[in-house]
């Protein structure tokens, strides 16, 4: 299938509002099940994480499933809200607290993760769009600054 085809399918509405309402809900809980091995639409297609913040308001655990961008070890995950005109919840989750917990296919991990400046973000959003082609829709349907985020494993203590 072609990367058109793909984020074709996957930007239409109907499949934003999937995305939104039910696999959103659903892929942290099935992700983690399966090690990471499925998502609601099966194995994934792209590298993805599911990341577990606190909660800002509740300090209540709060996951969430992003694809991800490997860089030096770390990974970029992108704040896009699918283009909405709000950040994501777990935008908020991490400026208030950046310790967070991430599983990936076949692992779990203690990390932190941090914002990247303008300038740091211009620098890899290329990479991230190239590997998650899907953002190129979410930057048309917002005129808000898609935040990047950087996460990196603490060292276990």
């Amino acid at each position: 299938m072609s990367d058109d085809l793909i984020v074709r399918l996957t930007t239409n509405p109907v499949a934003t509002w999937f995305i939104k309402n039910v696999a959103a809900h659903l892929d942290p809980i099935l992700f983690r099940a399966t090690n990471g091995r499925l998502t609601v639409f099966g194995p994934p297609a792209v590298p993805m994480l599911t990341l577990t913040t606190v909660g800002r308001r509740s300090g209540k655990p709060r996951s969430v499933h992003l694809a991800c961008v490997e860089d030096e070890g770390d990974y970029l995950i992108v704040a896009s809200a699918m283009g909405q005109q709000k950040h994501p919840d777990w935008r908020y989750n991490l400026e208030a607290n950046p310790a967070v917990e991430v599983q990936m296919q076949g692992e779990r991990f203690r990390a932190r993760a941090e914002v990247l400046s303008d300038a740091e973000k211009s620098t890899v959003w290329d990479r991230i769009a190239e590997a998650i082609p899907q953002v190129r829709v979410y930057e048309t349907r917002t005129d808000r600054n898609i935040r990047v985020f950087r996460v990196r494993r603490v060292a276990k203590q």
